[in-house]
């Protein structure tokens, strides 16, 4: 099966030459955009994408934008598709038909609590319960209201066309047999992280590629990582923060593992996959356990050290 798309598909909202240069390069031409709105000369505009929105504008609806109503020109969830082979930044081996080999796997979620800026897998099957297990918080593109947690294993609920155990079953397959050193590494990563007044903690946009380099060392064996009940993070010194004003306390936040939160989160698991019956991995079930018990272990260590 082919790729319709062939490229990239996202949503236009929040994206400028500010957040996302090479995202405009690429949609300069060749590209179908849907619910934005409409500049007076037949351009396309969103919110985020200008600081202020130029006059005369046609919302996504057809009718006249009237900045006074408080309603968004371009629809929350209005996209974009674009050939990836217009980006300024892609491999030149993107298309090469001998493939090329995958080093690390990163699955994300949206979570504005608990979950690490970035969180190596122990292993694959760790990894494969991690990303089994993904949840994000509603927005304008998920069904769920906004805000609202709800699972979206690998990112992949409204896009996978066949029974999600069965998908659990082939990613554990994927990795049966196999040299663990030559397997991708598995990755969690998540931007969305707020402090106790709801902002973001970490920049994000251009910034998370501090977090890819990371990525980078740890399969070239050149960074550290501190092993945790839900998986191994990055020390603070680890990450190049270069230029960042942040604070301690927010390297705290980005980085915790709060073994308390997590049995909370643990204990949601159980519900989630009896959904799938029998057709959940075994494997998946042993993963939940071992989180259980490292988690335990976790909270004992924190009391003696009390």
């Amino acid at each position: 099966a082919v790729n319709p798309e062939a490229g990239f598909f996202g949503v236009a909202p929040g994206t400028s030459r500010d957040t996302n240069h090479n995202a405009l390069e690429t949609l300069a031409s060749n590209t179908i955009f849907t619910n934005t709105a409409l500049t007076k000369d037949g351009d396309v505009w969103w919110e985020g994408m200008t600081k202020t929105a130029p006059d005369g504008l046609t919302n996504w609806k057809g009718q006249p934008h009237d900045p006074a109503s408080g309603e968004p020109a371009a629809h929350p969830n209005a996209r974009f598709a674009s050939p990836a082979g217009q980006c300024p930044a892609i491999a030149p081996e993107w298309e090469d038909p001998r493939g090329v080999p995958i080093d690390a796997i990163l699955f994300g979620g949206r979570r504005a609590s608990a979950v690490p800026l970035v969180t190596e897998a122990f292993d694959w099957e760790h990894g494969v319960f991690m990303g089994s297990t993904v949840a994000s918080e509603g927005t304008a593109a998920a069904e769920n209201k906004v805000g609202e947690l709800r699972r979206d294993p690998f990112a992949m609920l409204p896009f996978c066309g066949y029974n999600m155990g069965d998908y659990f079953a082939h990613w554990l397959k994927m990795g049966q047999g196999r040299d663990p050193a030559k397997l991708p590494r598995i990755f969690f990563v998540n931007w969305f992280r707020k402090d106790q007044d709801g902002r973001f903690v970490w920049p994000g946009f251009g910034d998370n590629a501090r977090v890819l380099k990371w990525i980078s060392e740890r399969i070239d064996g050149e960074a550290s990582a501190v092993d945790t009940a839900v998986g191994r993070v990055p020390p603070p010194e680890a990450l190049d923060l270069s230029g960042l004003d942040l604070t301690p306390a927010q390297l705290s936040i980005l980085l915790e593992v709060d073994a308390g939160v997590w049995a909370e989160e643990a204990a949601l698991i159980p519900d989630f996959y009896r959904r799938f019956g029998e057709r959940l991995p075994a494997a998946l079930w042993g993963q939940h356990a071992a989180l259980v018990a490292r988690l335990d272990r976790a909270a004992g260590a924190s009391m003696a050290a009390e």
